[in-house]
C-alpha cells in the first residue's frame, strides 16, 4: 500500500526521482518513473531496491557507501558494552525500584570476531583493537590486502574460514551485506560452532540471522545473549510461535537505530541529492550507481 501510495504521488506530482529508506520496494515503484529517473537510496544496503526491474525501466539507483560507517560502528560497540556490563537490565531494575548490582565483564583482552570486513567491518575491528585493546580476527570471502588492514585497524589476523575466525571468541559481529547468499548465514549450524557462552551482535541486517535458530540456541544455554539492532521483520515481529525474543531477559534490542545519528543523516541526505544533481547532469560516471549497466540505455 505504501508504495502503491509513493507512486500515485510520483504520478500525480510529475515527479522525476525519489529518494527510499530500507523497505522493499517490487513493482508500481519502477512503473511510475521515466527513464532516466534515480531511485536514491537514503543509506548503503540495498538489498530492497530491484535493480533489475530498475535497469529495464532504465532507471539509475544508487546508495550513500560511507556515509553511516562511524554510526553503524560505534552502535556496534556501544552494544558490546551493554553485553558485558548488563546495562539494559541493570538501567531497567533500578527504575523499578531495584538495587540489584551484577558483576560485569572488560573488553580489554577479549577475542571479537567481525563477520565481513567492508568499511564499517574494518572501523569496527579499529576502535575495538586500538581503542578498547581487543583481540580483533576478521573473517572475509573476499580477497583483500591483508597486511594493510592489519597495519590501519589492528586485525590479529583475518581468515576466510568461518569456523576458525570465530574459535576462541567472545564476541561475533556481523557486517556483511544482505544478500540471497547470505541469507540465514548465521543458521543453526553456524552457531553450533560458536564457542560456548559467546555473544552476536548484529547491526548489519536481519535476514543474515535464522532468529528461530537464534532463539533456540539461546533458550539451550549454548549462548551467553544477543544484541541486536536489525530483525527479519521490521518492526519486529517474531518468526515462530511462541519464539519471542523479546521475552529473553539476555537478548538486546534496539529498532533499526545503527544508522540513525544526526551526522549520518545529514551525510546520506547530502550524498543522496548529490547523485540525483550528477543524474540530472548526465555525470553518471561520479554516481554511487548500484546498476551502472544502465547508463548503456541512454
Amino acid at each position: 500500500a505504501e508504495e502503491a501510495a509513493l507512486a500515485a504521488a510520483i504520478r500525480s506530482g510529475s515527479i522525476r526521482h525519489v529518494v527510499v529508506g530500507v523497505e522493499p520496494y517490487g513493482g508500481p515503484l519502477y512503473q511510475a518513473l521515466s527513464k532516466g529517473g534515480v531511485i536514491a537510496r537514503f543509506g548503503v544496503g540495498h538489498d530492497g531496491v530491484d535493480k533489475a526491474q530498475a535497469t529495464a525501466r532504465g532507471l539509475l539507483c544508487t546508495n550513500t557507501p560511507g556515509a553511516l560507517d562511524d554510526s553503524v560502528a560505534e552502535h556496534t560497540i556501544n552494544l558490546l558494552f551493554a553485553a558485558a556490563r548488563h546495562t539494559v537490565s541493570q538501567a531497567a531494575g533500578l527504575r523499578a525500584g531495584e538495587w540489584a548490582p551484577r558483576m560485569g565483564a572488560e573488553l580489554k583482552g577479549k577475542t571479537l570476531a567481525v563477520i565481513g570486513c567492508g568499511a564499517i567491518g574494518r572501523r569496527v575491528a579499529q576502535i575495538a583493537s586500538r581503542g578498547l585493546g581487543m583481540k580483533v580476527v576478521g573473517c572475509e570471502v573476499a580477497d583483500l590486502d591483508v597486511a594493510r588492514i592489519q597495519r590501519e585497524c589492528g586485525f590479529a589476523d583475518v581468515v576466510k574460514d568461518f569456523t576458525a575466525a570465530v574459535k576462541g571468541a567472545a564476541f561475533v559481529s556481523l557486517h556483511i551485506p544482505s544478500l540471497p547468499a547470505t541469507r540465514h548465514f548465521l543458521n543453526g549450524e553456524r552457531l553450533g560452532l560458536l564457542p560456548a557462552r559467546c555473544w552476536i551482535v548484529n547491526t548489519a541486517r536481519g535476514a543474515l540471522v535464522d532468529e528461530t535458530a537464534l532463539y533456540d540456541a539461546l533458550v539451550g544455554g549454548r549462548l551467553a545473549g544477543a544484541a541486536l539492532d536489525v530483525f527479519e521483520r521490521e518492526p519486529y515481529v517474531p518468526t515462530a510461535p511462541g519464539k519471542d525474543l523479546r521475552t529473553l531477559p539476555i537478548v538486546i534490542l534496539t529498532p533499526h537505530i545503527s544508522s540513525s545519528t544526526q551526522e549520518a543523516c545529514a551525510r546520506m541526505a547530502s550524498r543522496a541529492l548529490r547523485n540525483i544533481r550528477l543524474a540530472e547532469a548526465g555525470e553518471y560516471g561520479q554516481m554511487d550507481l548500484l546498476n551502472p549497466e544502465v547508463v548503456e540505455k541512454f
